[in-house]
């Protein structure tokens, strides 16, 4: 890890601080999937399970980053790696290489080794593939790339080079499959105390024009999606998994850890029921010959 992290957003350490909580503890409550971002639900199924929404989820960035077939696929923020196994055991990818600052992530995923999968702990900005992806997913880890005080344009010219780094590792017209918070209704003074220092500590999320501004004349947007009441949806099955295991969490972690993470997922269930808080996916397609200013 380079010593300029610090210049971006979350460092290792701060992942590791949300994410070192413990694998068991985040498997306690996650559910099966094991996928700690936003579900896709289906608005006519009030019945649909958790498990089943996450996995419609995996099934959509999957299949917008056109990645069924594919020989090299990469998975930025791969988490604990619920998006790189159904690539490769259920939709033919040849290789599929993961990413995540998490050493407990990491561990999580060599523990269940398959040789088509890799999960390295490298960032984004470190990351110096020996061969080009034919797509590329990013889930959940984008609002992580900045950190708070920054201004737009110091926050756009970290996401544009996010940007200029996948374009350079796509094929021609390959396409990137996105997914991230992003701020609603809501101004960066709005951002939680509690949010910014006890759960996700050297973060700031974007601003939909920001991430406009950093893929411009790379990326050509396909689909947009704001689906911030399926996150409150899923913050709520999370919150309720929670609570039915809470004993369980309370003995792997403890009382303090557990109110901890309850209040911030009611909290962050509110700022996306209220519009304070939107959830992005998106569809890019690579812009081969990108203009010059």
């Amino acid at each position: 890890m380079k010593n300029n992290d610090q210049e971006y957003g979350a460092s290792a350490d701060a992942i590791e601080f949300h994410y070192g909580t413990g694998n068991e503890y985040f498997a306690t409550w996650l559910g099966k999937s094991m996928a700690y971002s936003c579900a896709l639900w289906d608005e006519n199924d009030p019945d649909q399970s958790l498990d089943d929404a996450q996995f419609a989820k995996i099934r959509h960035h999957i299949e917008q980053s056109r990645a069924p077939g594919q020989s090299r696929v990469l998975d930025i923020g791969c988490g604990w790696g619920t998006v790189l196994l159904p690539l490769v055991k259920q939709f033919d990818v040849k290789n599929a290489v993961g990413l995540t600052l998490s050493e407990s992530q990491a561990n999580w995923i060599n523990e269940h080794p398959d040789p088509r999968v890799e999960a390295r702990v490298e960032s984004w900005k470190d990351h110096d593939p020996t061969a080009q992806y034919d797509s590329i997913i990013s889930i959940g880890a984008f609002e992580h790339f900045a950190k708070l005080g920054l201004s737009a344009d110091e926050k756009i010219a970290i996401y544009r080079e996010f940007f200029s780094r996948c374009h350079g590792w796509l094929g021609s017209r390959g396409y990137l499959s996105l997914q991230t918070v992003a701020y609603g209704n809501s101004l960066t003074e709005d951002f939680d105390t509690f949010i910014a220092k006890e759960i996700f500590p050297e973060t700031d999320t974007p601003k939909l024009f920001e991430i406009a501004a950093g893929c411009e004349r790379l990326f050509e947007p396909i689909v947009i999606y704001n689906h911030r009441d399926d996150y409150r949806r899923t913050l709520r099955a999370w919150y309720s998994n929670l609570k039915a295991n809470r004993a369980r969490c309370v003995e792997l972690e403890g009382e303090e850890e557990v109110a901890r993470f309850e209040q911030y997922l009611r909290l962050m269930a509110y700022m996306f029921e209220v519009g304070g808080l939107d959830l992005y996916r998106l569809t890019l397609r690579k812009i081969d010959n990108p203009k010059q200013p």
